[in-house]
């Protein structure tokens, strides 16, 4: 299967206004994404892991090596990549509807295209009924749901998601957690996830890479081979679910992380 995302030798050191220092971020990092493929990326807090993707997204760039799309190096953000963040990031003035046309509306697509598109990404994460409501009528499953439906309706290459359920309850997040790997099952999409919780790389990804504590480099790479579509209450039942957790765990801590990070 093609590569579609690859990063080569991504190293980033920063000068820490606080430390009055240079801080070693990322260090050496290479890896690639898969065509269709869900990976995610975990470690401890300030280990480079959002630094990292948003290198990829062309947000921020590295001190030293490259990220490719499609073979193509990123120098700047681009429509290849799609962004979700953690803070919704829905235009607060415009409608549901409107907030998902937004990026079809600039390509210029006419606006029978852009209808039908719309709908059937607002139909796809669940939010029939809720085309007209404004981001403050909404709960913050519901925004995270249109924010997702924005990106996609835009049909990137890759799709990154920075810790996109962190601000929601536990309930929220499961029910997301879901419909998330069926909605990329189904589109066949390629994503790079960002988040700091063992269990949910776990439960989302075809493979997860831990990062060490800073400076981030890889210490593990590992195939999560777990059947799909993935529902919570089957997953857990699955041994090899616990064996993967405890892995990355194991891996974590042993490469300078503090017993803080959430599993």
């Amino acid at each position: 299967m093609t590569d579609i995302l690859v990063a080569k030798d991504v190293s980033k050191t920063y000068f820490d206004t606080v430390e009055k220092d240079n801080v070693v971020a990322l260090q050496g990092l290479s890896l690639s994404v898969r065509a269709n493929e869900f990976v995610s990326v975990i470690g401890p807090s300030g280990c480079g892991k959002s630094t990292f993707l948003r290198i990829v997204a062309g947000l921020d760039r590295p001190t030293s090596g490259e990220i490719l799309v499609s073979g193509n190096k990123v120098t700047g953000p681009g429509a290849d990549r799609g962004m979700v963040f953690q803070e919704y990031a829905l235009l607060p003035w415009k409608t549901t509807e409107a907030n998902i046309e937004f990026g079809l509306r600039l390509k210029g697509m006419d606006k029978a295209q852009r209808q039908q598109i719309t709908q059937r990404f607002v139909d796809l994460v669940g939010l029939t009924g809720f085309e007209k409501k404004y981001p403050h009528q909404l709960s913050g499953g519901m925004r995270q749901r249109a924010a997702v439906a924005r990106v996609l309706a835009n049909n990137p290459t890759v799709l990154l998601m920075d810790e996109p359920f962190a601000a929601v309850d536990a309930m929220t997040r499961q029910h997301l957690q879901e419909e998330l790997t069926a909605i990329t099952t189904l589109e066949r999409t390629t994503v790079l996830f960002i988040t700091h919780a063992i269990e949910e790389a776990v439960f989302l990804s075809d493979r997860v890479v831990a990062l060490s504590g800073r400076p981030g480099r890889i210490v593990a790479d590992l195939v999560i081979d777990l059947p799909r579509p993935r529902k919570w209450e089957e997953v857990v039942r699955d041994e090899r679910f616990a064996a993967y957790r405890d892995q990355l765990t194991q891996s974590i801590h042993a490469n300078g992380h503090d017993k803080s990070v959430p599993t």
